[in-house]
């Protein structure tokens, strides 16, 4: 008997740079039943998907020199206090271990730089530096023991990570001055220089770098945080025609639930009694209030601003759309882009490589270099080390991604993974479904134009009356019109639908009919004097139908489907970033031809099937184009797993999480125009801080080795390294946190 498949989420320890990445992610993937891992650096977290158990991942995670531990899933709420609580621990720690260091790293530089060179030649110096050499082996000890435990560690494993370099740059600094305390005999007299100020400086420097990378990383989440302080902590539930007030993990299905104005909705439902406006905008980025009646659906997390409301709970718990979304923001944040995972491929040579240009470095010293060559071999060496450690180029990618995510989230766009995320950033073709997407999706009475009759009320009553006995959409959409503007509907008799024509009935004495011409002409009604009209009405992308009483033309209907109010500047938005934009539907080519004419759209396919979108999504990307395919998530299943991005159109409750690489929540084309913008946005801030921790890395190493020297006798300090390397860091996590105040400005 197999486990089914589920997703388990550890917190990583010692993970010190993006290399640590790699050698954790193929040790998940290494254990039985891990189906796929990936590792958020930035967050420090793995997701691992698969039937292995958490003891198997626990252990394959220690076996390459790291430690794990599982994060409960009882409640997204619970995950993020539990790694808040660690991440302030943690926080602590390295900021008591940077005062250590810098206790007596600082007094040291100080010395140096006011007393001058720190060098052993008498006996005296020789017993104060080698107190000196105890104290800093103290610093070594509390302040960057875990340094050395994760070096020692990754060399068990056979591999190699920033702790490695930082351990044999602060390591054979410090051994380095210890001979010269012991043995001076053993060093040329214009090497006897000790270096206990850069051994504790670097740790203290890189230390204060790790604690304002982690305060400045819990501001990633802050999006997801907002997402969980959506969720209501209790509900009002009626229990034996009581109310009783409790946690919203105890509301269970079908429970009837009571909310009162100013509250949040607990759980998604749906409206039994009560009518009230909802604030639906932290969920779906619209800002005005969601009218609610009987029936009509609400979303947990939403806020009720003012009738009372009683609803039945359809979604509790783990299935409420907030906990997927939630759920899904989570995934995203944690999945790399094509990018980030090429960062970690080049972070995984990055750091051998690194050690053996500081060993070639050393040599050149020794070899080619003036006296005291030995120091100055031991100095490049240790800046090379401490210089070029990769932490900037593995937090990159992920603290970018974490920000834009999150920040789609909060516009309404939820971002499946981060391969989506990329790519949206490079699309040049748009296919947009019309019925929903680009038109409200619910057909309505557009215009009514008298004949013989002379109240358009009275046509109305009389046409919904009729109507109500059919279940075609577009009687649907009559009965509709006549019920949103109060009129009553009277009682038919004699109801037959003519197939292919249109309906007949008797009311109150009066033969109807409403229908087609055909029906029009079988029926010998005069429609003469209006066919023009209905021609015009046709144009305009609207379905007119002729109704008669008693043998007469009364009035035309006709009956559309309105285009969203901003659907036209929402198209223009897309259309200004050079993206050509098609429209494929299923309906009429009158009617698509109109549709498109209104909203500025030159090409358009009228009249295809599901299987006809996707064929034209393949013609398109076999012409070189990247493709968006944006529709309901449904009927256009196949041209959205087909498109190098699918964009699934869904409102509320209604969302096709599954159905497409990009949910919009709400149904404005402006979600996907702000998608596209994030996704440019977060691409860009990635590719600034690949190119600012990468250049930063290369370059740095000719300076560390010594290039300066010859020309300028310049040789940089291991301390100046030690500096810059722990503030790259915080420089890039800045950089990502910039994309918080992006916003997707609609035209």
């Amino acid at each position: 008997m197999t486990n089914n498949i589920s997703s388990q989420q550890l917190i990583i320890e010692g993970a010190g740079c993006a290399s640590c990445v790699g050698k954790i992610e193929r040790a998940l993937k290494g254990a039985l039943g891990v189906v796929s891992a990936e590792m958020n650096f930035a967050d420090r977290t793995a997701v691992v998907v698969g039937t292995a158990k958490t003891e198997e991942l626990i252990r394959a995670v220690e076996s390459v020199g790291y430690n794990a531990k599982p994060i409960d899933h009882s409640s997204a709420a619970e995950v993020i206090d539990e790694k808040e609580v660690a991440d302030r621990a943690y926080y602590k720690k390295l900021m008591r271990d940077t005062f250590i260091a810098l206790s007596l790293g600082v007094p040291l530089m100080i010395y140096s730089i006011v007393v001058g060179e720190m060098t052993v030649e008498t006996d005296l110096e020789r017993i104060s530096w080698f107190m000196v050499g105890v104290l800093t082996f103290g610093v070594m000890y509390f302040s960057g023991k875990h340094f050395y435990v994760g070096a020692w560690k990754s060399f068990k494993n056979h591999s190699a990570n920033m702790d490695t370099l930082i351990a044999l740059g602060t390591g054979t600094a410090w051994i380095y001055s210890m001979v010269v305390v012991f043995v001076p005999d053993a060093v040329p007299m214009m090497a006897r220089h000790v270096y206990f100020e850069a051994t504790a400086m670097i740790i203290g420097l890189i230390d204060l770098g790790l604690a304002l990378e982690l305060k400045a990383r819990g501001k990633t989440s802050e999006a997801i945080k907002r997402l969980i302080g959506l969720q209501a902590k209790t509900a009002t539930v009626i229990r034996d025609n009581k109310e009783v007030q409790i946690g919203i993990e105890k509301v269970l299905l079908n429970d009837v639930v009571k909310v009162k104005p100013g509250e949040k909705i607990s759980v998604d439902g749906v409206v039994l009694e009560g009518h009230t406006s909802i604030d639906e905008s932290m969920l779906t980025g619209e800002p005005m209030p969601v009218e609610k009646v009987e029936k009509d659906e609400v979303v947990a997390g939403t806020l009720n601003k003012s009738g009372m409301i009683f609803f039945k709970a359809t979604r509790v718990g783990k299935d409420t759309a907030l906990a997927q979304i939630i759920d899904m923001v989570k995934r995203a944040q944690n999945s790399k882009p094509p990018i980030g995972r090429l960062a970690d491929v080049i972070s995984g040579y990055f750091v051998p490589v690194v050690m053996i240009i500081s060993v070639l470095s050393a040599l050149a010293w020794l070899n080619l270099g003036p006296d005291p060559a030995i120091a100055f071999a031991i100095v490049s060496a240790t800046t090379v080390l401490i210089i070029a450690c990769p932490c900037a180029l593995g937090l990159a990618t992920p603290m970018s991604v974490m920000v834009g995510v999150g920040k789609a989230a909060e516009a309404g766009v939820l971002i499946r993974n981060g391969e989506a995320l990329q790519t949206a950033s490079k699309i040049t073709a748009m296919i947009l479904d019309k019925t929903g997407t680009i038109t409200d999706g619910a057909p309505k009475v557009t215009d009514i134009v008298l004949a013989n009759a002379t109240n358009d009320k009275e046509v109305l009553q009389l046409a919904a009356s009729l109507e109500s006995g059919s279940e075609h959409p577009l009687a649907q959409a009559i009965v509709e019109s006549a019920l949103e503007r109060g009129i009553e509907l009277l009682k038919i008799d004699s109801f037959n639908a003519i197939t292919g024509f249109g309906v007949e009935a008797n009311c109150d004495k009066s033969a109807l009919l409403f229908g087609n011409d055909k029906l029009m002409a079988v029926k010998d009604v005069d429609i003469t004097g209006y066919v023009e009209q209905a021609q015009t009405l046709a144009k305009e992308a609207k379905t007119p139908m002729y109704f008669a009483i008693d043998g007469q033309l009364a009035a035309i209907i006709a009956v559309a489907d309105p285009i969203k109010p901003d659907s036209i500047s929402a198209i223009k938005r897309l259309q200004a970033n050079d993206i050509r934009v098609i429209m494929l539907t299923g309906d009429y080519k009158e009617t698509a031809a109109a549709v498109a004419a209104k909203v500025g759209i030159t090409e358009f396919l009228a009249e295809v099937l599901p299987a006809d979108k996707a064929n034209k999504v393949q013609e398109l990307q076999d012409s070189g184009e990247t493709v968006g395919m944006t529709g309901d998530g449904i009927n256009d299943a196949p041209a959205l797993a087909l498109a190098d991005v699918g964009f699934a159109i869904g409102t509320g409750t209604d969302v096709a999480i599954e159905s497409a690489d990009i949910t919009l929540m709400r149904g404005s084309l402006h979600g996907l125009a702000d998608a596209i913008a994030v996704s440019k946005a977060t691409l860009r801030n990635i590719k600034q801080n690949l190119f600012g921790a990468f250049i930063y890395n290369v370059s740095g190493i000719p300076f560390a080795a010594g290039a300066l020297y010859p020309f300028f006798g310049i040789l940089l300090s291991p301390v100046i390294a030690g500096a810059a390397m722990a503030f790259s860091s915080l420089t890039v996590v800045s950089n990502a946190n910039r994309l918080r105040l992006f916003k997707a400005q609609e035209h």
